[in-house]
Formats: structure tokens, sequence, C-alpha cells
């Protein structure tokens, strides 16, 4: 397959990706600082800098061959903020504002991305179209990140808000889950397609169902700045 990705598709992909992931893994941080763990605060991971959550694969080379092989969407990820949860003021529902910071920050991010749009007549003629590209991905970008972080599997975000708000009865098993959260997921993404195409059957679960949530994500916000 010809690769005709340029540096300027890479770079008004790249730089919206890299700075959803650090807002997203910061917010985390944060969250978990003012709610009584200062463990990422003290290993310096309460930080805007990338360079403090860029994970090699997951962050540049990751996202760059799912552009590259023009795959259904774009995902990546960072080295996770370490959080004690036990040293948490109240380590169950803390949990639960934790992990909810960073889909909310990406949230926060698209809407701004949305909104700015309004000011791209403002941007020099030249640079325009690059600024529009930027803005059109910071929003698909940060909505995909935080949607299919709250898919209820934990390590995931959404996985760990689950955690702290079922019963007992389900969120103990649910949580031990989490040291296979990845394979879990990694298997649902990449080897149930391929079986669902042996056997005739569209089984892209995820695929769909981040792709159909994303769309009405998208939409909202692009209602509530007067896009549409």
């Amino acid at each position: 397959m010809p690769f005709n990705i340029s540096f300027y598709d890479l770079s008004t992909w790249i730089i919206p990706l890299v700075v959803a992931i650090t807002f997203h893994e910061a917010a985390h941080g944060f969250v978990a600082y003012r709610l009584g763990d200062d463990t990422a605060w003290k290993l310096g991971r309460v930080s805007f800098n990338p360079l403090r959550h860029i994970d090699l694969f997951g962050t540049l080379l990751f996202p760059a061959i799912l552009l590259l092989s023009h795959a259904p969407f774009l995902f990546g990820y960072a080295k996770p903020v370490p959080v004690n949860f036990r040293a948490l003021n109240h380590p169950r529902i803390d949990m639960v504002w934790v992990a909810l910071a960073g889909p909310a920050i990406n949230i926060l991010l698209a809407a701004l991305a949305a909104a700015a749009f309004h000011l791209i007549g403002l941007v020099p003629a030249g640079s325009a179209q690059w600024a529009a590209d930027s803005l059109k991905n910071a929003l698909v970008v940060n909505v995909v990140l935080a949607v299919f972080n709250m898919l209820p599997l934990p390590p995931l975000d959404g996985g760990r808000v689950a955690v702290g708000l079922l019963p007992n009865v389900l969120a103990y098993p649910l949580s031990r889950l989490e040291p296979y959260g990845m394979l879990i997921l990694i298997a649902i993404l990449i080897a149930l397609p391929v079986l669902g195409t042996q056997l005739g059957l569209n089984l892209d679960i995820i695929s769909r169902w981040v792709r159909g949530a994303t769309g009405i994500v998208i939409r909202l916000l692009l209602v509530v700045t007067g896009n549409v």
C-alpha cells in the first residue's frame, strides 16, 4: 500500500493528539493531588509539558501507523499517571472524580476547538487552512479520546468510574479485570473483527460504537458553539 501522508497531514493530526493526551494525563494527576494523593505531583506528572507524558510508541508511533494505514479512527495513549487511590480523601468516590478528569478536559478542549472556528477569519491567509484543519482534528481527537476512555473496562477511565459507582457485588469482579483490561480491549478491537470477517459478520463492535457516540458528541458541541 503506498503511503501518501504528507508532513502537513501529520502536523495537523499529531499536534492535536499530543496536546489532547498531555492534558488528559495532567488532569488525572491534578485532580488526584487536589483530592489527597500527591504521587503524580512528586513525580512531576502534574504538568502540561508533553515530554513528561509522551510514550514513544503509544503517543507517536502507534497513531502514525493508524494514520498511515487509513485506520477507521485515530487513537493513542501516554504513560499512565500514577495514582495511589488509597491516599485519596475518600478513595472510592474520589477515584471516580480522578477518572472523569481526563475525559472531561478532553471535552473542554474539543469545545474550545469548536469555538475557535469562529476566529479563523483572523488568521493570516497563508495559515488559515492549516489552522482550520488542526482545529477540526483537535475536535475529533479530543472527542474520540474522551468517548473511548469512557468504555466501562478497567484500566480505562470508564471502567474505574464503573468500579466506583457500582455496588460491591458488581464492582469487585469488574475491578479484577484491570490487569487484563488492555488485552481484552485489543482482542475486541482487533481479533474479534478479524474473526467476524472470516465468518462473514460485522463484529467491529467498539469501533462502531465509538464512531456513533463521537458523531453525536461532535454535533452537540458544534451546536452549542454556534457552528450549526
